[in-house]
Protein backbone atom coordinates (compact mmCIF):
# COMPACT_ATOMS: atom_id res chain seq x y z
CA UNK A 1 0.00 0.00 0.00
CA UNK A 2 2.84 2.29 0.91
CA UNK A 3 4.66 2.04 -2.18
CA UNK A 4 1.66 2.11 -4.49
CA UNK A 5 0.42 5.58 -2.51
CA UNK A 6 3.64 7.08 -3.04
CA UNK A 7 3.56 6.53 -7.11
CA UNK A 8 0.29 7.62 -6.80
CA UNK A 9 1.43 10.95 -5.48
CA UNK A 10 4.97 11.03 -6.82
CA UNK A 11 8.09 11.66 -5.48
CA UNK A 12 8.51 15.43 -6.31
CA UNK A 13 6.10 15.98 -3.22
CA UNK A 14 8.34 14.26 -0.66
CA UNK A 15 11.76 14.79 -2.27
CA UNK A 16 11.95 18.02 -0.12
CA UNK A 17 10.64 16.94 3.21
CA UNK A 18 12.32 13.33 2.77
CA UNK A 19 13.72 13.35 6.43
CA UNK A 20 9.83 13.44 7.37
CA UNK A 21 9.50 9.96 6.23
CA UNK A 22 12.77 8.84 7.41
CA UNK A 23 11.30 9.29 10.95
CA UNK A 24 8.15 7.65 10.30
CA UNK A 25 10.27 4.67 9.60
CA UNK A 26 12.52 5.09 12.83
CA UNK A 27 9.06 5.47 14.52
CA UNK A 28 7.65 2.50 12.98
CA UNK A 29 10.79 0.41 14.63
CA UNK A 30 10.50 1.98 18.04
CA UNK A 31 6.99 0.69 18.17
CA UNK A 32 8.18 -2.90 16.44
CA UNK A 33 11.01 -3.40 19.55
CA UNK A 34 8.30 -2.05 22.19
CA UNK A 35 5.63 -4.45 20.89
CA UNK A 36 8.86 -7.55 20.39
CA UNK A 37 9.71 -6.61 23.70
CA UNK A 38 7.80 -4.81 25.99
CA UNK A 39 4.35 -6.04 25.04
CA UNK A 40 1.59 -6.27 27.71
CA UNK A 41 -1.49 -8.56 27.76
CA UNK A 42 -3.46 -5.28 27.07
CA UNK A 43 -2.15 -4.64 23.73
CA UNK A 44 -2.35 -8.16 22.88
CA UNK A 45 -6.45 -7.71 23.91
CA UNK A 46 -6.41 -4.59 22.28
CA UNK A 47 -5.15 -6.16 19.20
CA UNK A 48 -8.04 -8.90 19.51
CA UNK A 49 -10.35 -6.76 19.66
CA UNK A 50 -9.23 -4.80 16.29
CA UNK A 51 -9.53 -8.09 14.94
CA UNK A 52 -13.00 -8.98 16.22
CA UNK A 53 -14.10 -5.82 14.73
CA UNK A 54 -13.43 -6.78 11.46
CA UNK A 55 -15.05 -10.39 11.70
CA UNK A 56 -17.94 -8.50 12.30
CA UNK A 57 -17.89 -6.30 9.68
CA UNK A 58 -17.33 -9.06 7.66
CA UNK A 59 -20.03 -10.73 8.60
CA UNK A 60 -22.27 -7.83 8.06
CA UNK A 61 -20.89 -7.68 4.78
CA UNK A 62 -21.69 -11.20 4.06
CA UNK A 63 -25.55 -10.83 5.42
CA UNK A 64 -26.17 -7.83 3.22
CA UNK A 65 -24.79 -10.31 0.29
CA UNK A 66 -27.59 -12.49 0.56
CA UNK A 67 -30.27 -10.47 -0.42
CA UNK A 68 -28.26 -10.20 -3.95
CA UNK A 69 -27.42 -13.95 -4.44
CA UNK A 70 -29.28 -15.96 -7.51
CA UNK A 71 -30.07 -19.05 -5.74
CA UNK A 72 -31.55 -19.71 -2.26
CA UNK A 73 -28.46 -21.84 -2.24
CA UNK A 74 -26.11 -18.81 -2.60
CA UNK A 75 -27.89 -16.92 -0.37
CA UNK A 76 -27.61 -19.86 2.91
CA UNK A 77 -24.19 -19.93 1.99
CA UNK A 78 -23.52 -16.62 2.88
CA UNK A 79 -26.06 -16.36 5.26
CA UNK A 80 -24.10 -19.39 7.10
CA UNK A 81 -20.55 -17.65 6.38
CA UNK A 82 -21.48 -13.83 8.15
CA UNK A 83 -23.33 -16.02 11.02
CA UNK A 84 -20.00 -17.63 11.39
CA UNK A 85 -17.34 -14.27 10.92
CA UNK A 86 -20.04 -12.42 13.06
CA UNK A 87 -19.98 -15.26 16.08
CA UNK A 88 -16.04 -15.40 16.49
CA UNK A 89 -15.55 -11.47 15.91
CA UNK A 90 -18.21 -11.31 19.51
CA UNK A 91 -16.27 -13.90 20.93
CA UNK A 92 -13.12 -11.93 20.17
CA UNK A 93 -13.99 -8.69 21.13
CA UNK A 94 -16.28 -9.90 24.64
CA UNK A 95 -13.82 -12.47 25.72
CA UNK A 96 -10.23 -11.11 25.14
CA UNK A 97 -8.25 -13.52 26.87
CA UNK A 98 -9.56 -15.72 23.85
CA UNK A 99 -7.91 -13.39 21.80
CA UNK A 100 -4.65 -14.80 21.48
CA UNK A 101 -6.11 -17.88 20.02
CA UNK A 102 -7.83 -16.44 17.33
CA UNK A 103 -5.27 -14.13 16.01
CA UNK A 104 -2.58 -17.02 16.27
CA UNK A 105 -5.02 -18.94 14.16
CA UNK A 106 -4.99 -16.12 11.91
CA UNK A 107 -0.98 -15.94 11.60
CA UNK A 108 -1.35 -19.37 10.90
CA UNK A 109 -3.24 -19.50 8.19
CA UNK A 110 -2.18 -16.23 6.45
CA UNK A 111 1.43 -17.97 6.77
CA UNK A 112 0.46 -21.14 5.47
CA UNK A 113 -1.53 -20.32 2.71
CA UNK A 114 1.28 -17.53 1.75
CA UNK A 115 4.23 -20.03 2.27
CA UNK A 116 3.09 -22.77 0.24
CA UNK A 117 2.05 -20.38 -2.17
CA UNK A 118 5.30 -18.82 -2.60
CA UNK A 119 7.20 -22.07 -2.76
CA UNK A 120 4.79 -23.69 -5.25
CA UNK A 121 4.42 -20.63 -8.05
CA UNK A 122 8.36 -20.41 -7.30
CA UNK A 123 9.20 -23.52 -8.49
CA UNK A 124 6.45 -23.59 -11.06
CA UNK A 125 7.07 -20.29 -12.53
CA UNK A 126 10.62 -20.93 -11.92
CA UNK A 127 12.16 -17.00 -12.40
CA UNK A 128 15.66 -15.79 -11.47
CA UNK A 129 14.48 -15.57 -7.50
CA UNK A 130 13.11 -18.78 -7.12
CA UNK A 131 15.37 -19.25 -4.54
CA UNK A 132 14.90 -16.13 -2.63
CA UNK A 133 10.97 -16.82 -2.94
CA UNK A 134 11.33 -20.56 -1.70
CA UNK A 135 13.49 -19.70 1.31
CA UNK A 136 11.06 -16.53 1.82
CA UNK A 137 8.26 -19.26 1.92
CA UNK A 138 10.26 -21.81 4.25
CA UNK A 139 10.59 -18.73 7.10
CA UNK A 140 6.82 -18.08 6.56
CA UNK A 141 5.95 -21.67 6.95
CA UNK A 142 8.20 -21.71 10.23
CA UNK A 143 6.30 -19.56 11.65
CA UNK A 144 3.24 -21.03 10.79
CA UNK A 145 4.09 -23.79 12.53
CA UNK A 146 5.32 -21.84 15.81
CA UNK A 147 1.11 -20.13 15.88
CA UNK A 148 0.27 -23.79 15.62
CA UNK A 149 2.16 -25.48 18.17
CA UNK A 150 3.10 -22.37 20.79
CA UNK A 151 6.73 -23.88 20.64
CA UNK A 152 9.55 -22.38 20.95
CA UNK A 153 7.76 -18.89 22.48
CA UNK A 154 4.30 -19.35 23.87
CA UNK A 155 1.28 -17.36 21.79
CA UNK A 156 1.45 -14.65 24.85
CA UNK A 157 5.14 -13.84 23.60
CA UNK A 158 5.15 -14.62 19.63
CA UNK A 159 1.68 -12.57 18.85
CA UNK A 160 3.73 -9.31 19.41
CA UNK A 161 7.14 -10.61 18.11
CA UNK A 162 5.16 -11.19 14.53
CA UNK A 163 2.93 -8.11 14.47
CA UNK A 164 6.70 -6.20 16.00
CA UNK A 165 8.75 -7.82 12.75
CA UNK A 166 5.52 -6.46 10.23
CA UNK A 167 6.38 -2.96 11.33
CA UNK A 168 9.38 -2.99 11.82
CA UNK A 169 9.70 -4.22 7.67
CA UNK A 170 7.45 -0.87 6.74
CA UNK A 171 9.74 1.25 8.70
CA UNK A 172 12.61 -0.33 7.50
CA UNK A 173 11.42 0.31 4.01
CA UNK A 174 10.14 4.24 4.76
CA UNK A 175 14.25 4.45 5.82
CA UNK A 176 15.59 3.40 2.28
CA UNK A 177 12.87 5.39 0.59
CA UNK A 178 13.51 7.91 2.32
CA UNK A 179 17.31 7.93 1.70
CA UNK A 180 16.60 7.51 -1.93
CA UNK A 181 13.98 10.32 -2.35
CA UNK A 182 16.98 12.39 -0.76
CA UNK A 183 18.94 11.67 -4.24
CA UNK A 184 16.29 11.05 -6.61
CA UNK A 185 16.94 12.69 -9.91
CA UNK A 186 14.26 15.37 -10.69
CA UNK A 187 14.23 13.92 -14.14
CA UNK A 188 13.64 10.19 -13.30
CA UNK A 189 10.25 8.50 -11.92
CA UNK A 190 10.04 7.25 -8.41
CA UNK A 191 9.51 3.77 -10.62
CA UNK A 192 13.68 3.65 -11.38
CA UNK A 193 14.18 3.39 -7.64
CA UNK A 194 15.50 -0.27 -5.99
CA UNK A 195 12.71 -1.24 -4.32
CA UNK A 196 10.34 -1.05 -7.80
CA UNK A 197 13.66 -2.82 -9.88
CA UNK A 198 11.78 -6.71 -9.29
CA UNK A 199 12.22 -8.96 -11.72
CA UNK A 200 13.67 -6.14 -14.13
CA UNK A 201 9.80 -5.16 -15.15
CA UNK A 202 11.05 -1.33 -14.71
CA UNK A 203 14.31 -0.99 -15.87
CA UNK A 204 12.33 1.58 -18.45
CA UNK A 205 11.04 3.85 -15.54
CA UNK A 206 10.84 7.25 -17.21
CA UNK A 207 13.17 9.25 -17.45
CA UNK A 208 11.82 13.07 -18.73
CA UNK A 209 14.38 14.64 -21.16
CA UNK A 210 12.22 14.97 -23.84
CA UNK A 211 10.63 18.56 -23.04
CA UNK A 212 9.08 18.57 -26.64
CA UNK A 213 6.42 15.44 -26.04
CA UNK A 214 3.78 17.74 -24.28
CA UNK A 215 2.36 17.11 -20.66
CA UNK A 216 -1.60 18.37 -20.61
CA UNK A 217 -3.95 15.53 -21.39
CA UNK A 218 -6.17 15.83 -25.03
CA UNK A 219 -7.13 12.11 -25.42
CA UNK A 220 -8.15 9.77 -22.72
CA UNK A 221 -5.75 6.67 -22.18
CA UNK A 222 -7.61 3.59 -22.88
CA UNK A 223 -7.05 0.29 -21.29
CA UNK A 224 -8.06 -3.17 -23.71
CA UNK A 225 -8.53 -6.06 -22.36
CA UNK A 226 -9.47 -9.47 -24.42
CA UNK A 227 -10.19 -12.26 -21.38
CA UNK A 228 -9.54 -15.50 -21.80
CA UNK A 229 -13.19 -16.86 -21.70
CA UNK A 230 -14.50 -13.53 -23.68
CA UNK A 231 -12.37 -14.21 -26.94
CA UNK A 232 -12.61 -17.38 -26.94
CA UNK A 233 -15.24 -20.77 -27.80
CA UNK A 234 -15.31 -22.45 -24.36
CA UNK A 235 -17.00 -25.32 -24.00
CA UNK A 236 -16.51 -25.57 -20.23
CA UNK A 237 -16.58 -22.64 -18.13
CA UNK A 238 -14.03 -22.47 -15.27
CA UNK A 239 -14.96 -19.01 -13.32
CA UNK A 240 -11.71 -18.12 -11.56
CA UNK A 241 -9.13 -19.98 -14.13
CA UNK A 242 -11.13 -18.88 -17.24
CA UNK A 243 -11.35 -15.09 -15.77
CA UNK A 244 -7.49 -14.78 -14.47
CA UNK A 245 -5.21 -17.88 -15.72
CA UNK A 246 -6.42 -19.21 -19.10
CA UNK A 247 -9.14 -20.69 -20.97
CA UNK A 248 -9.68 -24.14 -22.82
CA UNK A 249 -10.92 -24.11 -26.45
CA UNK A 250 -13.14 -27.04 -27.76
CA UNK A 251 -10.37 -28.23 -29.23
CA UNK A 252 -7.72 -28.20 -26.13
CA UNK A 253 -5.95 -24.69 -27.04
CA UNK A 254 -4.82 -23.31 -24.33
CA UNK A 255 -5.68 -19.66 -24.33
CA UNK A 256 -4.22 -16.95 -22.20
CA UNK A 257 -6.29 -13.40 -23.51
CA UNK A 258 -4.58 -9.70 -24.24
CA UNK A 259 -4.20 -6.53 -23.26
CA UNK A 260 -3.01 -3.07 -24.38
CA UNK A 261 -3.40 0.14 -24.10
CA UNK A 262 -4.19 3.37 -26.33
CA UNK A 263 -3.49 6.99 -26.21
CA UNK A 264 -5.00 8.02 -29.37
CA UNK A 265 -3.61 9.24 -32.37
CA UNK A 266 -0.18 8.74 -31.31
CA UNK A 267 0.90 5.66 -29.19
CA UNK A 268 -0.37 1.89 -28.74
CA UNK A 269 1.60 -0.34 -26.79
CA UNK A 270 0.74 -3.75 -27.73
CA UNK A 271 3.13 -6.71 -26.76
CA UNK A 272 3.55 -9.93 -28.85
CA UNK A 273 4.82 -12.82 -30.11
CA UNK A 274 6.69 -12.26 -33.72
CA UNK A 275 5.27 -16.04 -34.89
CA UNK A 276 1.87 -16.72 -33.12
CA UNK A 277 1.37 -19.61 -31.55
CA UNK A 278 -0.80 -22.21 -29.85
CA UNK A 279 -0.19 -23.71 -26.10
CA UNK A 280 -1.81 -27.65 -25.58
CA UNK A 281 -2.46 -28.63 -22.06
CA UNK A 282 0.88 -30.45 -22.58
CA UNK A 283 3.34 -28.55 -22.74
CA UNK A 284 1.28 -25.19 -21.58
CA UNK A 285 3.08 -25.53 -18.10
CA UNK A 286 6.22 -26.27 -19.46
CA UNK A 287 5.58 -22.50 -21.35
CA UNK A 288 4.87 -20.67 -17.93
CA UNK A 289 9.06 -20.62 -17.22
CA UNK A 290 10.36 -17.61 -17.01
CA UNK A 291 13.73 -18.49 -17.74
CA UNK A 292 15.76 -17.23 -21.12
CA UNK A 293 14.70 -20.61 -22.66
CA UNK A 294 11.13 -19.18 -23.21
CA UNK A 295 12.20 -16.43 -24.48
CA UNK A 296 11.11 -15.95 -28.65
CA UNK A 297 10.85 -12.75 -30.59
CA UNK A 298 8.20 -10.42 -30.12
CA UNK A 299 6.40 -8.08 -32.56
CA UNK A 300 4.40 -4.42 -31.47
CA UNK A 301 0.99 -4.40 -33.11
CA UNK A 302 0.53 -0.84 -34.81
CA UNK A 303 -3.22 0.05 -33.47
CA UNK A 304 -6.25 -0.92 -31.80
CA UNK A 305 -8.05 -1.20 -34.90
CA UNK A 306 -5.55 -3.28 -36.53
CA UNK A 307 -6.31 -6.03 -34.03
CA UNK A 308 -9.57 -5.82 -33.32
CA UNK A 309 -9.90 -6.39 -37.06
CA UNK A 310 -7.53 -9.04 -37.45
CA UNK A 311 -8.84 -10.75 -34.53
CA UNK A 312 -11.90 -9.44 -32.80
CA UNK A 313 -13.13 -6.37 -30.65
CA UNK A 314 -12.07 -6.41 -26.70
CA UNK A 315 -14.65 -7.22 -24.53
CA UNK A 316 -13.47 -4.75 -21.69
CA UNK A 317 -11.94 -1.53 -21.71
CA UNK A 318 -11.17 1.04 -18.90
CA UNK A 319 -10.56 4.98 -19.48
CA UNK A 320 -8.71 8.11 -17.75
CA UNK A 321 -8.32 11.23 -17.98
CA UNK A 322 -5.99 12.12 -15.15
CA UNK A 323 -2.61 10.85 -16.39
CA UNK A 324 0.94 12.14 -17.42
CA UNK A 325 1.20 11.41 -21.29
CA UNK A 326 5.21 12.90 -21.27
CA UNK A 327 5.57 10.41 -18.79
CA UNK A 328 3.85 7.75 -20.47
CA UNK A 329 5.83 8.27 -24.35
CA UNK A 330 9.27 8.37 -22.50
CA UNK A 331 8.51 4.81 -20.97
CA UNK A 332 7.08 3.73 -24.47
CA UNK A 333 10.42 5.11 -25.74
CA UNK A 334 12.17 2.96 -23.37
CA UNK A 335 10.57 -0.19 -23.19
CA UNK A 336 10.39 -0.72 -27.08
CA UNK A 337 14.11 -0.68 -27.60
CA UNK A 338 14.03 -4.59 -27.27
CA UNK A 339 10.69 -6.21 -28.85
CA UNK A 340 11.80 -10.24 -26.36
CA UNK A 341 8.35 -12.18 -25.30
CA UNK A 342 7.85 -14.01 -22.32
CA UNK A 343 4.78 -15.70 -21.98
CA UNK A 344 5.49 -15.17 -17.96
CA UNK A 345 7.79 -12.50 -17.37
CA UNK A 346 7.49 -10.03 -20.17
CA UNK A 347 3.63 -10.12 -21.95
CA UNK A 348 0.99 -8.09 -23.14
CA UNK A 349 0.29 -8.21 -19.62
CA UNK A 350 3.40 -7.10 -18.00
CA UNK A 351 3.90 -3.99 -20.02
CA UNK A 352 0.59 -2.75 -20.06
CA UNK A 353 0.54 -2.89 -16.14
CA UNK A 354 3.95 -0.91 -16.11
CA UNK A 355 2.65 1.41 -18.65
CA UNK A 356 -0.26 2.32 -16.27
CA UNK A 357 1.94 3.14 -13.71
CA UNK A 358 4.58 5.07 -15.55
CA UNK A 359 1.32 7.69 -16.81
CA UNK A 360 -0.02 7.17 -13.49
CA UNK A 361 2.72 8.81 -11.26
CA UNK A 362 2.12 11.86 -9.81
CA UNK A 363 -1.52 11.57 -10.45
CA UNK A 364 -2.82 12.65 -7.17
CA UNK A 365 0.10 15.35 -6.45
CA UNK A 366 -0.93 18.16 -4.05
CA UNK A 367 0.48 20.98 -1.88
CA UNK A 368 -0.39 18.48 1.09
CA UNK A 369 1.12 15.10 0.26
CA UNK A 370 0.72 13.85 3.77
CA UNK A 371 -2.86 14.61 4.28
CA UNK A 372 -3.20 12.93 0.65
CA UNK A 373 -0.84 9.99 1.70
CA UNK A 374 -3.95 9.34 4.82
CA UNK A 375 -6.91 9.76 2.57
CA UNK A 376 -5.13 6.90 0.33
CA UNK A 377 -3.97 4.45 2.92
CA UNK A 378 -7.54 5.00 4.50
CA UNK A 379 -9.25 3.69 1.06
CA UNK A 380 -9.54 0.18 0.35
CA UNK A 381 -9.21 0.63 -3.28
CA UNK A 382 -5.30 1.51 -1.85
CA UNK A 383 -5.46 -2.11 -0.69
CA UNK A 384 -7.14 -4.12 -3.45
CA UNK A 385 -4.29 -2.11 -5.65
CA UNK A 386 -1.73 -3.68 -3.16
CA UNK A 387 -2.87 -6.82 -3.51
CA UNK A 388 -3.48 -7.40 -7.29
CA UNK A 389 0.50 -6.04 -7.71
CA UNK A 390 1.08 -8.52 -5.23
CA UNK A 391 -0.13 -11.48 -6.92
CA UNK A 392 1.23 -10.19 -9.81
CA UNK A 393 4.77 -10.19 -8.40
CA UNK A 394 3.91 -13.61 -6.97
CA UNK A 395 3.14 -15.00 -10.63
CA UNK A 396 2.70 -12.59 -13.40
CA UNK A 397 0.20 -10.38 -14.54
CA UNK A 398 -2.42 -11.82 -16.73
CA UNK A 399 -5.13 -9.94 -18.86
CA UNK A 400 -7.56 -10.37 -15.93
CA UNK A 401 -5.40 -9.12 -13.46
CA UNK A 402 -4.71 -6.01 -15.48
CA UNK A 403 -8.57 -5.77 -16.29
CA UNK A 404 -8.87 -5.23 -12.46
CA UNK A 405 -6.09 -3.28 -11.69
CA UNK A 406 -6.94 -0.58 -14.51
CA UNK A 407 -11.02 -0.59 -12.99
CA UNK A 408 -9.57 0.25 -9.01
CA UNK A 409 -6.87 2.62 -9.84
CA UNK A 410 -9.63 4.71 -12.46
CA UNK A 411 -12.09 4.56 -9.05
CA UNK A 412 -8.93 5.96 -7.51
CA UNK A 413 -7.73 8.90 -9.62
CA UNK A 414 -10.24 9.63 -11.62
CA UNK A 415 -11.80 11.17 -8.66
CA UNK A 416 -14.71 8.73 -8.71
CA UNK A 417 -17.77 9.08 -5.87
CA UNK A 418 -17.27 5.55 -4.38
CA UNK A 419 -18.90 5.38 -1.25
CA UNK A 420 -16.15 3.99 1.08
CA UNK A 421 -18.48 0.80 2.03
CA UNK A 422 -18.49 -0.28 -1.11
CA UNK A 423 -15.22 -0.25 -1.67
CA UNK A 424 -14.75 -1.99 1.43
CA UNK A 425 -16.77 -4.74 0.34
CA UNK A 426 -14.67 -5.06 -2.80
CA UNK A 427 -11.82 -5.70 -0.51
CA UNK A 428 -13.45 -7.98 1.66
CA UNK A 429 -14.51 -10.33 -1.63
CA UNK A 430 -11.16 -9.95 -2.57
CA UNK A 431 -10.03 -11.48 0.35
CA UNK A 432 -12.30 -14.76 -0.45
CA UNK A 433 -10.47 -17.54 -2.34
CA UNK A 434 -12.83 -17.16 -5.59
CA UNK A 435 -12.67 -13.11 -5.46
CA UNK A 436 -12.95 -11.56 -8.28
CA UNK A 437 -10.57 -12.65 -18.02
CA UNK A 438 -7.94 -14.58 -26.89
CA UNK A 439 -5.43 -13.33 -29.01
CA UNK A 440 -3.86 -16.53 -29.90
CA UNK A 441 -2.38 -18.73 -26.37
CA UNK A 442 0.51 -16.10 -26.11
CA UNK A 443 -0.93 -12.92 -25.38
Amino acid sequence: MLKLSFLLIGARAFKARWYVVGMIGLALIAIAVLLAFHASDGIVAAAGRVVGFVFIFMGIGNALRFFGRPNIIARMLSLARAMVLIVIGAVVMHWPAHAEYVLAILFCVVFLVDGIGRIGIGLLVHLPDWRWRALYGSVELAFAVLFLTGWPLPLERSIPICIGVIFALRGWMLIRLSLMFRTLEDEAAILSLPMFAARGWYDNAPVLVDKDVPSTVTDPLIVHVWTPVGSAVVSEHRPVVDRYIAAVDANGVISTGHASLEMQPSLYISHYPAVEFDRSSADFVGALRGTAENDVEGRFQPSYAYEAAEWCPSDANVTFRNFNPRQLHAFWAGYRQDNTYNLTNRNCSVVVAQALDAALEGSLATRSPWLQLFILLTNPDIWIGAMLRSRAYLSTWTPGLVLDYAHTMARIVEKQDVPWSESFGRFLRRLRPGGNGTKGAAA
